[in-house]
């Protein structure tokens, strides 16, 4: 089947491309210093890809798992449906195993499944056949949704506007455009002033590596601070909003991001700067009620006393390594998702929202 990358976009950084039976994704380990491209036609190495961090961002994993799932598929032998879909449902486990807190994970996956479970009658060579418009289609839908959540967001900014993010939530945790540099991209195609200062980002550095390289490539004006810089910042009124994504989104609208954000939201809170969540309704899922049900990932105590390989921490040191903290709703200023911006009454915005998306 052709190459995927047919939707119109206004960014010109896709980190996932799929052609012909093969799925190939930017390694965002190696960025800003090497552009290597991976080649992928086993879903358990995409799976690894998933896991270690080749492809990160909360829809970006959502897009290479539907394409994981798709490569599981492809390489069935099964020839009836029950024998096909107990395949299927193993493949999926594998991939949803990797990464436990970004729901679009699972969001994919089940969308995946359900296209199978509604077509017990079909062949599976049709099957197969649907399952790779499927993960084209899922790819393609959000980049239009992240336009879309762009063009809400940039309303909210003003004409001038310094904008503080944390981790990356750009087009490289996409499949294209972004969630938080969504917002940025596109108010600054309406003509708005825009600059950027990006937290590093510790332990994995998303903000030095990722936001400051796109953000550069695309021309946006960007400027890489230490992580516990931002109160100050605040404190002599370089910042005038805070723009982050999010990788799952309770009925209430506590929000779970990258280690840290919960700072720099309370920082924002405490010096009267708007907080803003950008993240599609795919992100949120109805069934917790509150940010304390959302599973926290812990990652690699390596990750946290190594840079590479340079060791930066005493050996046998104790080590904590969550990968994400959560932001109570009291905090968000706004959650902007492809449907709209819902602000403070959440519990009803963003079912509704999710429910228009259905």
């Amino acid at each position: 089947m052709a190459n995927c990358n047919l939707y119109p976009q206004s960014c010109g950084i896709q980190p996932i491309r799929y052609a012909d039976g093969v799925l190939s994704l930017l390694d965002q380990r190696r960025l800003p210093v090497e552009e290597i491209w991976l080649d992928y036609t086993d879903y358990r190495e995409v799976a690894e890809a998933i896991r270690s961090m080749v492809v990160r961002g909360a829809p970006a994993i959502g897009v290479t798992a539907a394409y994981g799932a798709l490569l599981g598929a492809k390489a069935s032998s099964a020839t009836d449906f029950e024998t096909f879909w107990d395949e299927l449902n193993q493949i999926c486990d594998l991939l949803g195993a990797t990464r436990p807190t970004a729901v679009n994970l699972f969001w994919a996956l089940e969308r995946v499944k359900s296209l199978v479970r509604a077509n017990p009658e079909q062949p599976v060579t049709n099957l197969k056949i649907a399952l790779e418009y499927e993960a084209m289609a899922i790819a393609e839908q959000d980049v239009r949704i992240n336009m879309a959540m762009g063009r809400h967001g940039a309303q909210l900014l003003p004409q001038t506007v310094r904008v503080l993010t944390h981790c990356n939530a750009g087009a490289l945790a996409t499949a294209g455009y972004g969630t938080a540099l969504g917002v940025v991209r596109a108010a600054v195609a309406a003509g708005k002033q825009v600059s950027v200062l990006a937290d590093e980002t510790r332990p994995f550095l998303q903000g030095a590596r990722l936001t400051a390289w796109e953000l550069q490539r695309d021309g946006i004006p960007v400027t890489l601070i230490c992580d516990n810089m931002a109160g100050a910042l605040m404190a002599q009124g370089e910042i005038d909003a805070v723009i982050v994504g999010a990788d799952r989104i309770a009925a209430n609208g506590d929000t779970a991001n990258k280690i840290g954000t919960y700072t720099v939201a309370v920082l924002a809170h405490e010096h009267n700067i708007p907080f803003y969540v950008a993240a599609p309704t795919s992100t949120v899922d109805l069934s917790l009620t509150d940010g304390s049900q959302i599973p926290i990932e812990q990652r690699d105590p390596r990750e946290v006393t190594h840079t590479g390989d340079i060791q930066l921490a005493p050996q046998g040191i104790e080590v904590r390594n969550p990968a994400f903290d959560v932001t109570p709703a009291r905090l968000i200023t706004a959650i902007i998702t492809e449907q709209g911006v819902a602000r403070g009454n959440y519990l009803d915005d963003l079912a509704d929202f999710v429910g228009r998306a259905s």
